[in-house]
């Protein structure tokens, strides 16, 4: 492809970017790719990873405690967060140098530099101008804090991977699942916290039952939920504390105060509306079903888009935009029965619709629903419990929905949602011999 410095030019190195980028190079295009932060993007640096390694942290507290039902005396205990900190940090760093290697051993080159999109085959970047047949915008999102008065007293998710220190009290205002995640870290490495949260209940777009469940199973281990409020301000307190001031008039003096109230799609300042690239209402980057944007030369994938926003979404469409523009293999990832997971305490795993989506559609839907004590806490006397639920379409026998909230949620959702994705029926789910004892054989067990 000559007459451009590159085939392929790529702003932004996080998961979406780097996957194309590289497939790109395999098949033989010349692919370069900046970014003006760390390479991997916010799931690697300041996202995913970081966050379950804390989630991990913070489970520990419950481990010991349950150990003892178990015979095992547990001695003095004591969290050092810096050090949490420290190793946190020296795995982050492992990967950002893993990403560069991965790049360069692909034949990508990297500009550790900020780029903006001059016109539609031509990119500023490092204080020079390149030129692109195509280009890819893989720039992500970024957290978003309300316009209230001492807003910048506040953290994001993205400085609560950095504090110098473990608050002892913390307000979140938030109920998604950035909010409910940093509850459980928070909570679990011994500081007080209280969700406030605008609406009722937590997680908004996810099946009730499971919303339900999440916040009675929060509530239970200690974490204040406030529904239907929201900080109005934040002030300097005595010594240095700060103190969230409700819509309510209610205070709650705390340590810090965290917004997980959302992310905004990072597209300020790259040039995208001045060429006539539709953006949506949030500044996301509109796309067809092959990442194409309203610009014919202009790409994109990932957060930056509308698309869900998860690690393997932008993966799998930076990778099929790459195959479609450089293997001539036009094809396009079925963004439809997704599986997610949220990494709260207890964790939190769906796939398909909720009981609610699938009677918006108008299905005759069935609903098999169990709660019960996990095994584990027969002996360690925790009371918590495990929500399973499927919902059926019965007119086809199809399994639409799967949804848990417990232990290992996450793990055990991704094998069901295998058979989610493939129609797999309620008939076929009973057929299925499980594996005793587990809690995932309530999946094909229940009634």
């Amino acid at each position: 492809m000559p007459g451009f410095d590159f085939d392929f030019f790529v702003i932004g190195a996080g998961s979406g970017g780097v996957r194309a980028s590289r497939v790109a190079a395999a098949h033989r295009a010349r692919v370069a790719i900046a970014e003006d932060r760390d390479v991997g993007g916010t799931c690697v640096i300041r996202g995913c990873i970081p966050k379950k390694l804390f989630v991990y942290a913070a489970h520990f507290a419950e481990d010991f405690d349950d150990a003892a039902g178990y015979g095992w005396t547990v001695g003095h205990r004591r969290f050092d967060w810096a050090a949490l900190v420290a190793a946190k940090d020296r795995e982050i760093a492992r990967l950002n140098g893993v990403y560069k290697q991965l790049l360069a051993r692909s034949g990508v080159e990297l500009f550790e530099a900020r780029a903006a999109v001059v016109d539609p085959h031509t990119v500023s970047v490092g204080g020079r101008q390149v030129s692109a047949r195509h280009i890819l915008v893989a720039t992500g999102s970024r957290p978003w804090r309300p316009q209230i008065p001492g807003a910048e007293l506040g953290i994001t998710s993205d400085e609560a991977f950095h504090l110098p220190r473990l608050p002892r009290r913390v307000v979140i205002e938030g109920g998604g699942y950035i909010a409910v995640e940093f509850a459980g870290i928070f909570h679990g490495l011994g500081a007080e916290v209280v969700v406030v949260y605008r609406g009722e209940p937590l997680l908004r777009g996810f099946d009730m039952d499971v919303r339900r469940h999440l916040g009675e199973e929060l509530a239970r281990k200690g974490i204040e939920l406030r529904f239907k409020c929201e900080i109005a301000r934040i002030e300097r307190g005595a010594g240095g504390r700060l103190v969230a001031r409700l819509v309510s008039g209610a205070a709650l003096d705390c340590d810090a105060v965290m917004f997980a109230t959302g992310r905004k799609p990072s597209t300020a300042g790259l040039g995208l509306e001045r060429l006539g690239v539709a953006l949506d209402a949030s500044g996301g980057v509109i796309v067809d079903e092959h990442s194409h944007t309203s610009v014919a030369s202009i790409h994109a994938v990932g957060d930056v888009t509308g698309r869900p926003q998860l690690t393997p979404v932008a993966i799998k469409d930076g990778a099929k935009l790459a195959a479609t523009l450089f293997a001539n293999k036009p094809s396009a990832v079925d963004h439809e029965t997704i599986a997610t997971a949220v990494f709260s305490q207890p964790p939190v795993a769906t796939v398909g619709l909720t009981e609610e989506e699938a009677r918006a559609r108008r299905l005759d839907v069935q609903v098999h629903r169990s709660t019960f004590a996990p095994l584990k806490h027969t002996l360690s006397g925790r009371a918590e419990r495990t929500l399973m639920k499927l919902v059926v379409d019965a007119a086809s026998g199809r399994v639409v929905g799967a949804h848990m909230v417990g232990a290992d949620a996450p793990e055990i959702i991704q094998g069901v949602a295998i058979a989610v994705k493939l129609g797999a029926t309620k008939a076929q789910f009973d057929a299925t011999v499980g594996i005793h004892p587990t809690a995932a054989e309530e999946f094909v067990t229940m009634a």
